[in-house]
This record gives C-alpha cells, sequence and structure tokens, in this order.
C-alpha cells in the first residue's frame, strides 16, 4: 500500500544578511515534508521491514522531490542535499530510517539533480513539535565544507504516535561568507595525498 500521508509542508528560508555583511549570493534553503501514517505501527515487532520499505518509499521519493525541484526551479539549482526522518513515540528509529535508507527514496532525488555525492541524514524519534534536523552536502563533493548546512524546523502536530514526517533538503548554495577551508585543504596541510583522500 502507498503511503498514507495526512499532509505536506514546504519550508522555504532566504538569508540575505550573515555577520553584518550581505551574501554575495542570498542563501535559499528549501525543505519538503510528509507526514505519513507508519505502516508498521501497532504490528509488534516485524522483522522484514523490506515488503513495506516497497510499497511506501518509491512514491514518497518522488512527491518530495517533485517538490523540492519545482520550489527551487530545477534540479540543476540545488547544490546542497540532505533527507531526515522522525517516528513517533510509537515507533522504532527503525522505521523512520527505513524509509529514508533506501535506494527506492533516495534516488529520485540524486537522478533529478544530477548528485553523485550521498545523502546526508538524520534518523531520530519524538513526538509532536520535536526539531526536524536535515543536514545538508554538497551534492557532488563530500568535502566541499561550505555547503554543511542544516535545515531546522517543527511541526506542532507531528509526528503522532503512530506516524513519520519524512523530509528532504536543499540549498541553493552554500554558507554566506564561509571561510573555514575544505577537507582536502586540511589533508594537503597534514602531509597527504589530496588526490586520493578516501585513502586517509
Amino acid at each position: 500500500m502507498p503511503a498514507i500521508i495526512r499532509k505536506t509542508l514546504l519550508h522555504k528560508e532566504t538569508t540575505f544578511i550573515e555577520g553584518g555583511k550581505a551574501a554575495p549570493v542570498p542563501l535559499e534553503l528549501v525543505a519538503a515534508v510528509a507526514v505519513i501514517k507508519n505502516p508498521w505501527y501497532g504490528l509488534g515487532f516485524v522483522e522484514d521491514l523490506r515488503p513495506a520499505i516497497a510499497d511506501v518509499a518509491p512514491g514518497l521519493g518522488e512527491l518530495l522531490t517533485a517538490m523540492i525541484i519545482d520550489t527551487c526551479g530545477g534540479g540543476d539549482k540545488v547544490e546542497g542535499y540532505g533527507k531526515s526522518a522522525i517516528v513517533g513515540l510509537g515507533g522504532e528509529v527503525e522505521h523512520a530510517s527505513a524509509l529514508i535508507h533506501t535506494l527506492r527514496f533516495g534516488n529520485h532525488y540524486r537522478q533529478a539533480v544530477g548528485a553523485k555525492s550521498y545523502l546526508s541524514f538524520c534518523n531520530t524519534r519524538g513526538g509532536a513539535n520535536a526539531p526536524l534536523l536535515i543536514p545538508l552536502m554538497d551534492k557532488n563533493d563530500g568535502g566541499r565544507r561550505s555547503h554543511y548546512l542544516t535545515i531546522q524546523l517543527a511541526i506542532p502536530d507531528a509526528p503522532a504516535e503512530d506516524e513519520i514526517v519524512v523530509a528532504l533538503g536543499a540549498s541553493n548554495a552554500g554558507r554566506p561568507h564561509h571561510r573555514i577551508g575544505d577537507r582536502y585543504q586540511d589533508l594537503k596541510d597534514m602531509g597527504h595525498d589530496v588526490d586520493n583522500p578516501a585513502a586517509v
């Protein structure tokens, strides 16, 4: 059965000034959120979560991706991206994880924005109005620290005990005035091979 969606939420914030200085490019943070019925709620301990994942995750990924792309004006406008889920207090953190840690969910977003890096993530359990945190990273370069951002919001009536909040996040740029360097500069400073940072 596809996701039973109680409601969706679209969040957008734009930062024009940071640190008292105008941003060269106003930073836009966008979150697309769905509040859904937990497909495993009330079933006790479910050994195999995969059947419900196959039913729920693809449509959810497609819906939230479309919301992000429409709001951002196209996949090419997205530079930073991430995902998050909060399961209600009647569920397991594994239920939140199940819906976002599957290619059936994330590949819709990766393909739509032409991404190479993995989707940064957060999965937690909480009650209504719990903070939803969506960590972001550069869609093509996990070592580009300028795009380490976090979208934070809360939904006053979600998640209920039997619900899961599922979200995708996006940014059009990195932090305004970023000046801490990136992972590769650190590796070079420490005498490591910057052409093969994964080996460190």
